[in-house]
């Protein structure tokens, strides 16, 4: 029977792929031939290529090479894929001729034909097209612009338009060292979750609300009505501070404590694009969840899912001295700018939409309404309301929120027992033709014969905002929402406004609409209670990352977020303490 006997084998000391150079068997007729090292992620190609007229390796040699990538490829004909591993090797096996004619040059002294107008030329625009580039906003007729991204359709595209996702925003609270990081959550997983939920049942009311005025419903266009700034006194105090939760609390009458306005952001998290925090104190088997003064909640937000929403201008580089001094104020179109403007339209509208003469009272008033005031009251109701989120019969997690009523529709029953209770909120327009419009088109002219097409834009730029004002008026067991469309009288002027329409939708239907879901919203609260349950006692905040769709939760200590006047009062309670 035939042996076999195994030939040796020379491994490759510098570990890379083929035989070394400096360890080929004496036998290996082709060790004189250079080696050119491969990745074995390289595509095969074609073993000779004769109708490509780059691929004469003379030229190279004779520094036509420049014209070419790495590979030896055209750069005119292929710019995709990675540069091959050890492709600049390849000239080694080139032909190269004694004689070889590579200096013989040619000198063409026939001038260059004159260029027409490119459309990718650099730095200015060319021919027609320049009134367009001067403009910046308007765009050809048919809605197609020739820029360097190619072939586009709408919206306003700028320079530094691809770097437009690479800007960072900063988190809406500071992140100290000593905060330890507890959990964090992707979005994708918040949109699995889902609870149903029970009807709330009515623990007490408090406050007084005006009728809605129907003129509004019936303004349009062309019968436009100034926005008029009201002074009058709204509360958006956070749970901690309310009078009415404090005294729920030492009954014992639910596990979790909130507002309407915070529990919408947590069950509208994953549409949430800007950052935000909410600070949960647990004491006991209760847990608070609570706002920030000045916190991200106090205001509105404008085209927050908007593919290129509004920014704020970058700040100064302190390491940059001659940057300050040329630091321009913020326009009016900014980010903040118009959050600000959003909020006080928001307000004045609900003051403005109401009769003041005609107003029913709750069971109690309004428990933040103190006697030295003496501004009027804005029209507000406040219904504290109990949910159940216990998934079994042993469990006993409830949820006492305090929902908030803006008015209420003349003859849809008694408001005093939930009936025609309304809701009004406001969507502004601020410049279409502005960065961050979002591809809005002009109220003034679409929203009569197009409001379809401006309710699509409106729900795609606005979906967060919109979903957070649904969920608020369910909440709140509010039969209607009143949306009013505000408008600048000039683009340029932020001062001054008008109302263009009032568009009525039930809570329930319009969420249909938008897509969301109560029970997602709610599988979210009970997951964010049970992991702050299983903590123990003291202070958390939960944080939106400002560029990741991730919220994480932080253990804070106790004198986080605390104003200088709460813990001079604390530190004086103290001394008290140790006094007696």
């Amino acid at each position: 029977m035939s042996s076999f006997s195994l030939p040796p084998i020379h491994d490759n000391p510098d570990g890379g792929w083929g035989p070394s150079s400096s360890n080929i068997p004496e036998q290996f007729k082709f060790k004189d031939i250079p080696y050119a090292p491969f990745s074995k992620s390289d595509k095969l190609g074609r073993f000779a290529d004769w109708n490509d007229p780059m691929s004469d390796n003379r030229q190279a040699a004779a520094g036509a090479s420049a014209t070419r990538d790495a590979r030896g490829v055209s750069g005119r004909s292929r710019r995709d894929g990675a540069q091959a591993f050890g492709s600049g090797t390849a000239s080694a096996f080139a032909y190269f001729h004694v004689d070889d004619e590579s200096s013989f040059s040619l000198v063409d002294n026939k001038a260059a034909p004159p260029r027409r107008g490119s459309a990718f030329s650099r730095g200015r625009a060319t021919g027609r097209g320049s009134s367009f580039a001067n403009r910046g906003n308007q765009r050809p007729r048919g809605g197609f612009t020739n820029s360097r991204g190619g072939f586009q359709r709408g919206g306003r595209k700028g320079w530094r338009d691809w770097d437009k996702g690479n800007r960072t925003r900063e988190s809406s609270v500071t992140i100290s060292p000593q905060w330890s990081m507890l959990e964090e959550i992707e979005f994708h997983r918040l949109a699995k979750l889902k609870l149903e939920v029970d009807e709330a049942e009515d623990i007490d009311t408090y406050g007084r609300i005006f009728a809605y005025d129907k003129i509004y419903d019936r303004i349009t266009t062309k019968t436009e009505k100034p926005l008029q700034p009201s002074d009058r006194i709204k509360y958006n105090t956070t749970t901690s501070d309310d009078p009415v939760i404090q005294q729920l609390a030492t009954k014992d009458t639910a596990t979790v404590y909130t507002t309407d306005v915070i529990l919408s952001v947590l069950m509208c998290a994953p549409r949430s694009v800007y950052p935000w925090d909410i600070v949960i104190v647990r004491e006991g088997n209760h847990l608070f969840l609570d706002k920030r003064d000045g916190g991200p909640f106090d205001t509105v937000t404008v085209n927050e899912n908007a593919s290129d929403p509004p920014q704020d201008p970058a700040p100064p580089n302190p390491n940059n001295p001659s940057e300050k001094s040329t630091q321009e104020a913020p326009s009016i179109n900014s980010a903040t700018s118009l959050s600000l403007e959003a909020t006080y339209i928001n307000q004045n509208f609900g003051f403005q939409a109401v009769v003041e003469s005609t107003a029913v009272d709750f069971a109690h008033p309004n428990p933040f309404y103190g006697p030295e005031e003496t501004d009027p009251l804005a029209s507000c109701g406040y219904r504290y309301r109990v949910f159940d989120l216990s998934v079994t019969e042993d469990e006993d997690i409830k949820l006492c929120v305090r929902t908030e009523v803006d008015a209420f529709l003349p003859g849809q029953g008694n408001p005093r027992d939930g009936q025609g209770l309304a809701t009004i909120r406001a969507l502004n327009e601020f410049d279409p033709r502005a960065p961050g419009a979002g591809g809005a088109q002009d109220w003034r002219s679409k929203l009569d014969s197009q409001r379809g097409a401006v309710v699509a834009t409106e729900m795609k730029n606005n979906s967060c905002k919109l979903a957070k004002w649904t969920v608020q008026s369910i909440l709140a067991g509010a039969d209607l929402m009143k949306i009013g469309y505000i408008s600048r009288v000039n683009p340029k002027d932020n001062s001054r406004h008008v109302i263009l329409s009032t568009a009525s939708m039930r809570p329930t239907d319009f969420a249909a609409q938008l897509n969301v879901s109560l029970a997602n919203g709610w599988g979210i609260v009970r997951t964010i209670t049970d992991l702050c349950m299983k903590m123990p006692e003291g202070k958390y905040v939960l944080i939106k990352d400002p560029n990741k769709s991730v919220i994480r939760l932080y253990s804070v200590p106790m004198t986080a977020f605390t104003t200088e006047e709460e813990e001079g009062e604390t530190f004086e309670a103290d001394e008290h303490e140790s006094a007696a």
